[in-house]
């Protein structure tokens, strides 16, 4: 059979790239630049598009001209249309849609539209995304020369999975490892079980009771993308998760921190609740930051509770396969090695992410208590130092600062120069979130910030690959979901998704309340 159909589409796409990588280059699109903010993605944009454009075009001219035959050959250059497809919009929606909404948004005020309406909507490259996919396939269709290439897009999501991996390293958990591991792990672990055990009585697929599961009760969109294949999940059931898990992440980032208020909670005490009650990493930080807006001890516990959960996948991963091949089995009235089963079908790209986990806390990637790719480091040239203007700028406002811990800080980091440790660097950190000094007092504690806290190279290119292998991947997933099936699937995931996180979090909020303190 003949897969590669002959059509002008691919090289069109592949010339339209190479001449988005020219203006790019040559200044031509420096006012849509500046308006859209993505002065820092200009040298992506010309590198990829030319790199994607050549590429296109060479198979593109094959396509129309080439001598199609039947073999290995003509079945991987024909899905070259769809991959490039595929990543064209992504290309859109991350390098033009993406930054539109963002400066749409934050016109609107830097509460309601960069907070609320931006941050907790997750109006951001991933949803759009998923949308723009949904739009092609429900208005447009998936062209018959494209069809082939749409399905890497799974591809694309599990080597995303392996390279999260190198974000986290165990040296992270080092403050509150035991806290966040019993905590997390006893609310993850009943948080999939209750969803399973829901789903069954609602009577919903076990693809899609193994896929939602999975999202509620680890860490979101990642879990639900690792946990898909070994249920089987179809890609409208990985839709419904992920906007069951964003819609429950826009009530949880309103409530909260009202909540937390009212209970007088601690920093502490809210970081272990937000981390384990809100599942996604964006809303999580939306949430702390809420909370304690004058400081970061808050969103530390939190990150610390978020990098645990993620820590739980692999073994939520080989549960839903156990799980799931039992379910099969007993549905079929066959028996079935369960062992084998498992082991043939357990994903190797959870493996990877397990390799690039335990590669990254060796230090290999980054120093071995990073997060994220980011660690603190004040060894710096004597040309990074604050200057003489900045230290008599904080001097003459150090009178403001009333807290004890920031005031100190504040008097270390004008004697040095620099902030003199990671613990004055949190506490210069949440002096500039507290707004306390003058706008330009402020832009040098940023500075003073920036030149001690580093993010590693390696992790920076992790990170710009992980970005682009989500956007390509969750596109293309959304290319095939169509009216149809979010018919046919229904409302239940929403109410399973909505009982369980609603359980969750209050049972998380009593136990935080009956035997966690400020001082752990």
């Amino acid at each position: 059979m003949v897969y590669t159909k002959k059509h002008p589409a691919l090289l069109i796409m592949g010339v339209l790239l190479v001449a988005l990588a020219v203006a790019t280059d040559a200044g031509l699109l420096d006012g849509i630049v500046g308006y859209l903010k993505i002065g820092s993605k200009t040298g992506e944009m010309t590198g990829m598009s030319y790199l994607f454009g050549i590429i296109a075009v060479a198979v593109g001219a094959w396509h129309m001209w080439g001598k199609h035959e039947e073999g290995n050959l003509d079945y991987y250059l024909s899905s070259v249309g769809g991959a490039i497809f595929i990543l064209f919009i992504a290309m859109i929606v991350t390098w033009f849609a993406a930054p539109w909404v963002a400066v749409v948004s934050k016109s609107m005020g830097p509460v309601m539209g960069a907070k609320y309406l931006h941050d907790v909507l997750g109006l951001n490259y991933v949803v759009l995304g998923i949308l723009a996919g949904i739009i092609t396939v429900n208005v447009f269709k998936i062209p018959g020369w494209a069809e082939n290439g749409v399905r890497l897009s799974r591809l694309g999501l599990k080597t995303g999975v392996i390279l999260l991996g190198t974000l986290y390293s165990l040296a992270e958990l080092a403050h509150l490892g035991k806290l966040s591991v019993v905590m997390i792990g006893f609310f993850v672990l009943g948080s999939v079980g209750l969803v399973l055990f829901l789903g069954r009585r609602r009577k919903i697929p076990n693809s899609m009771g193994g896929v939602l599961s999975a999202g509620m009760g680890v860490c979101g969109v990642s879990a639900t993308v690792a946990a898909a294949p070994v249920v089987q999940a179809k890609p409208t059931e990985i839709a419904y998760t992920i906007g069951t898990i964003l819609i429950w992440g826009v009530g949880c980032m309103f409530l909260f921190p009202v909540i937390g208020h009212v209970l007088d909670l601690g920093h502490i005490q809210f970081g272990a609740w937000a981390g384990t009650g809100i599942l996604n990493s964006a809303q999580v930080a939306g949430a702390a930051l809420a909370y304690q807006p004058d400081g970061i001890e808050t969103l530390k516990v939190a990150e610390i509770f978020n990098i645990t959960r993620v820590l739980f996948l692999p073994l939520i991963v080989l549960w839903l396969a156990v799980w799931y091949v039992r379910r099969e089995e007993t549905a079929a009235g066959t028996q079935v090695n369960v062992g084998k089963v498992v082991f043939e079908k357990f994903p190797l790209f959870v493996l990877g992410f397990i390799l690039m986990f335990a590669l990254s806390s060796t230090g290999i990637f980054a120093p071995a208590q990073h997060y994220k790719g980011k660690y603190f480091d004040n060894d710096i040239a004597e040309s990074k130092l604050l200057t003489g203007e900045d230290v008599a700028l904080l001097t003459s406002e150090a009178a403001k600062v009333q807290s004890p811990a920031q005031a100190g800080a504040l008097a270390r980091l004008i004697e040095g120069r620099k902030i003199a440790n990671i613990d004055d660097d949190a506490a210069i950190r949440g002096l500039t979130n507290a707004k306390v000094l003058s706008k330009d007092a402020n832009n040098v504690l940023k500075k003073a910030h920036k030149v001690v806290y580093h993010t590693a190279k390696m992790i920076k290119k992790f990170r710009q690959w992980i970005t682009w292998l989500f956007a390509f991947g969750l596109t293309g997933l959304g290319m095939q979901i169509t009216g149809a099936a979010m018919r046919q699937a229904g409302g239940q995931p929403l109410v399973i998704g909505g009982v369980v996180g609603t359980i969750k979090a209050v049972l998380s909020l009593i136990v935080i309340l009956l035997f966690v303190s400020e001082t752990i």
